[in-house]
């Protein structure tokens, strides 16, 4: 065989060793991380600065309430319901810009019908049952005297908290938190959490006029 052929046949040989050598390696690393436990990486959502809680007054004349609400919202008077105009010129809307929030209150003027009024309440906010896990309600009290029922629901609702507080005589509130967004458990629920403290302020510190 001459010289140059069997220069090249060991140059070859001297090559192709590390190669095999190479790809049993891979196939071992692969083999190994086949048998190891996956575990699947969580999702992620976007970091969210929140501000500090710092409240104003809404005391506006003529309305049969006043309450605080945070100075990073905005309250809006409601002219629409479903098409239609509220039935008094009470209801309005407290909208977070930064959140893409608003919580919608309803005012009624009680006659003779608060458990019309109250039963209504629970079936708005049973309604969205079918896309709840579950709806925790608790009864509250105020320091002002102020009585209703807090509603915590769980899943993908359209609205995670809402409320209705009342006298039982004369006045009727309820307001029900919303995101201008595809409703999604876990990523508002750190935004649901904090803006759940701004609404149990605005119920602490509700008062009825005369």
């Amino acid at each position: 065989m001459p010289f140059q052929k069997l220069v090249n046949l060991s140059h070859l040989k001297k090559i192709r060793f590390p190669l095999i050598a190479t790809g049993l390696l891979c196939w071992t690393i692969v083999l190994i991380s086949c048998n190891r436990p996956y575990t699947p990486k969580p999702t992620g959502y976007f970091r969210i600065s929140f501000p500090a809680h710092e409240y104003q007054v809404f005391d506006e004349p003529n309305f049969p309430y006043s309450f605080e609400y945070p100075s990073y919202a905005k309250v809006i008077r409601d002219t629409s319901f479903f098409e239609d105009k509220p039935e008094n010129p009470y209801w309005i809307n407290i909208d977070f810009p930064r959140f893409n929030a608003r919580i919608y209150m309803s005012y009624k003027e009680v006659n003779h019908n608060f458990d019309k009024l109250r039963d209504d309440a629970y079936k708005m906010t049973y309604k969205h049952s079918y896309k709840a896990t579950s709806i925790d309600d608790s009864l509250m009290q105020t320091p002002l005297g102020v009585h209703g029922v807090f509603f915590s629901v769980g899943g993908n609702a359209a609205t995670a908290k809402q409320f209705f507080v009342s006298d039982s005589v004369k006045h009727f509130l309820r307001g029900a938190l919303y995101f201008d967004t595809t409703p999604n458990e876990d990523s508002l629920r750190i935004v649901n959490q904090f803006l759940q403290e701004d609404m149990q302020h605005l119920i602490n510190t509700l008062r009825w006029k005369k």
